[in-house]
């Protein structure tokens, strides 16, 4: 009797024990597999938690270019708000630095090896733009847009046409004068200087403003276009400066 219920006794712990072993067989193998998925999950995200992570603004190759843009950009908005705001005053200014440009450039095309810059021609030159040429070109573009607002060819034609006719021949006429007479020449040699250059130049600017115009009427709006003529008075100028400083000529 009491062997049978060792027996029986053993045979229960046995028992028990193989199923706690089972027990314990499977909770490994589900936490094995639930640390695999875990981890085939993370592998997976990894290329787009890659993807998302940012590059440091000090390696990006573009930075530079991009806060060059925007610098550009910003000058760019800034000059024309102050046409908009300030015209004359920026018109003026304008032609100024253009003009010193025109005239620096010229002297260097001209200087021989020994000389020496100009800087009173020069200071002529930015006096003219910022003075005469500035406030003309305002005036002129804006009435000439009243007289004739239509940008049609033929309109554009007549605006060429009166440019070449009118503004050139007087402005030229001014330029002349104005650098002549503050150069000590007195009013015979200023109308000699006048007699011998001024023809040579109109021929000239026939071959180079009527192009400029044109374009300058046809498809600039008109705040913009004493800019664009100044512009185009850049290379025009060379050539203008080039002929004011020739020496004067004898009155007899």
């Amino acid at each position: 009797m009491g062997s049978n219920l060792l027996r029986k006794y053993c045979y229960l712990q046995t028992y028990e024990t193989k199923l706690l072993v089972t027990h314990v067989g499977n909770f490994t193998a589900q936490a094995k597999s639930l640390a695999t998925h875990q981890q085939w999950r993370a592998y997976a995200r990894f290329p787009s938690q890659l993807s998302k992570t940012r590059v440091p603004n000090t390696l990006s190759p573009s930075r530079s270019f991009s806060s060059s843009s925007s610098s550009k950009s910003g000058f760019l908005r800034w000059y024309l708000g102050n046409l908009q705001s300030r015209p004359l005053i920026t018109k003026c200014i304008t032609s100024s630095l253009i003009y010193i440009a025109s005239d620096m450039t010229s002297q260097m095309i001209t200087l021989p090896p020994s000389g020496s810059f100009d800087t009173t021609r020069t200071f002529r030159m930015a006096a003219y733009g910022l003075v005469m040429l500035g406030p003309s070109q305002h005036f002129w573009f804006n009435s000439l847009s009243k007289i004739l607002p239509k940008r049609d060819v033929l309109t554009t034609l007549k605006k060429t046409f009166m440019g070449q006719t009118i503004y050139g021949p007087i402005i030229t006429t001014i330029f002349f004068s104005y650098n002549a007479g503050l150069q000590g020449e007195n009013g015979h040699e200023i109308v000699a200087r006048l007699k011998r250059d001024l023809l040579p130049t109109f021929k000239s600017g026939v071959m180079f403003w009527p192009i400029c115009d044109f374009v300058t009427f046809k498809f600039i709006p008109v705040y913009l276009q004493p800019l664009v003529n100044s512009s185009c008075s850049y290379v025009w100028t060379i050539y203008l400066t080039y002929m004011a400083s020739l020496k004067k000529v004898s009155a007899t």
